[in-house]
């Protein structure tokens, strides 16, 4: 297991997927999701730069001051098709939209992440690039009745059925379209803890 020296790690999630993810890293955690941070942005910012900060408002909006020996982790995964933001859905109807939306395309999936201490902050992004079949409407409505895909960036994990009968290719992280690029969570971990 990584040394860290002394140091509690906090993710800030209430995704059973960031928490899978993190925990697969061999890493000790809690988990405190609880934030005044009201998820949203100015409609003048950049596509590329809304979820670091989104990431950025989860820490800062964190409950309490952290103790001196704790390092808090937030992110927000965003998902982009043809100019439009793709959040979590409303609804059936509108989790079928953006299925149709994404049928046959590509799009991409950005992750902003921000490791907070008492001392220092260290922020970053990461993009992956995911491409779908063309889907049916058979296959989107069996997707959206079985699986519910309601909390998901897109309505859809790449990790359940319709990443494995609907994506033909992807680029970068895997784990990132999951919801939280491990790789470079660790990396930025171990240089974070020095």
């Amino acid at each position: 297991m990584p040394d860290l020296k002394g140091r509690r790690l906090i993710l800030s999630s209430n995704s059973p997927r960031r928490k899978e993810l993190l925990a697969r890293l061999d890493l000790d955690f809690t988990i405190d999701a609880r934030t005044s941070f009201i998820e949203d942005f100015p409609p003048e910012l950049p596509h590329d730069e809304i979820p670091l900060a989104m990431a950025r408002g989860k820490s800062l909006g964190f409950h309490r001051p952290l103790d001196d020996d704790e390092i808090l982790i937030t992110a927000d995964t965003m998902v982009l098709c043809g100019g439009e933001i793709l959040g979590k859905p409303k609804d059936r109807d509108d989790a079928v939209r953006m299925l149709r939306l994404l049928s046959g395309r590509e799009h991409k999936v950005t992750t902003g992440v921000v490791l907070r201490s008492v001392a220092e902050r260290d922020e970053f992004s990461q993009t992956s690039f995911v491409w779908f079949k063309d889907l049916s409407d058979e296959e989107i409505y069996y997707y959206v009745d079985k699986y519910k895909p309601f909390d998901k960036a897109g309505a859809y994990g790449i990790q359940e059925w319709i990443g494995y009968a609907g994506i033909t290719r992807i680029e970068g992280s895997y784990f990132n379209i999951v919801g939280l690029p491990v790789q470079r969570v660790y990396t930025h971990l171990l240089a974070f803890i020095g």
